[in-house]
């Protein structure tokens, strides 16, 4: 096996994450997201709701919706980052919050755009959200690592399909920013998690980890979501090696709160 080998078959249905905590503020994205006709629908939808839309109150109830692969559904630990933060949300605000929680362990980000587009419950979810987080991305790795271990990944150095997985991963997370910015209200709380760096990566997968992570500072810059990354040592790490344990978890959860809830 090659240097990737067994952590690269473990990725194929893993998602772990990472790594300092930042707000970027800003103006929100464009009306539209990228695709195809659901996304016209999803502008008259926004305008229609945009209407009705008022600023939550603290006496509220919030309706908080996440999205996401493993690190959402909460995978290595009996709660995930997504529970705790909703409960520092209810602390935070005194607001009844109804959690939503659409991670799917194993999701990639081709999947998880196609639900925005297509899926209605998904849809309507996100149209009625206080509250939205999303993370997303490694299991599109995990797939191009398990061709560069079976060596079947092409290229000179047989590894242009890490740099298409990163190309791919990059447009999808675009265009899911895009869709989630379009359902949801002006007043939303949107956050995201950035995929982050893992000591078991390697120096051949290191630098497209950097490359995703770069991507999706740079687009939540562009589009005025805040984003948090956190670094986890193995301490923060379950027994698999590849999902948070509860603190791991809680060290997310702490720093998506670090971010406040202003837009």
């Amino acid at each position: 096996m090659r240097l990737l080998g067994i952590f690269a078959l473990a990725l194929l249905f893993a998602c772990l994450t990472a790594c300092s905590s930042e707000t970027r503020n800003g103006e929100r994205g464009g009306d539209g997201g990228a695709g195809s006709g659901t996304e016209n629908q999803a502008t008259t939808e926004t305008t229609e709701r945009d209407a009705e839309a008022s600023p939550p109150d603290d006496s509220d109830s919030w309706n908080y919706v996440a999205l996401g692969d493993s690190l959402a559904d909460g995978a290595g630990a009996r709660r995930g980052y997504v529970d705790m933060y909703a409960d520092q949300l209810r602390e935070e605000t005194g607001a009844h919050v109804e959690l939503d929680n659409l991670g799917v362990s194993g999701q990639t980000s081709s999947q998880l755009l196609r639900a925005i587009r297509n899926d209605s419950s998904m849809r309507r979810a996100l149209r009625g959200a206080e509250v939205v987080t999303y993370n997303i991305g490694i299991n599109d790795l995990g797939q191009a690592w398990g061709s560069y271990d079976a060596e079947t990944c092409g290229g000179s150095r047989g590894e242009r399909c890490l740099h298409a997985a990163v190309g791919d991963l990059d447009d999808n997370w675009n265009d899911i920013t895009a869709e989630i910015l379009s359902l949801t209200p002006d007043e939303t709380v949107i956050r995201t998690v950035g995929l982050g760096y893992t000591p078991h990566a390697g120096k051949v997968a290191e630098p497209y980890l950097k490359q995703v992570n770069h991507n999706v500072a740079t687009s939540s810059d562009e589009n005025g979501v805040p984003y948090a990354e956190v670094s986890l040592d193995k301490k923060g790490l379950s027994s698999d090696g590849l999902h948070p344990n509860e603190s791991g978890y809680e060290k997310i959860a702490d720093a998506l709160e670090e971010l406040g809830i202003q837009n």
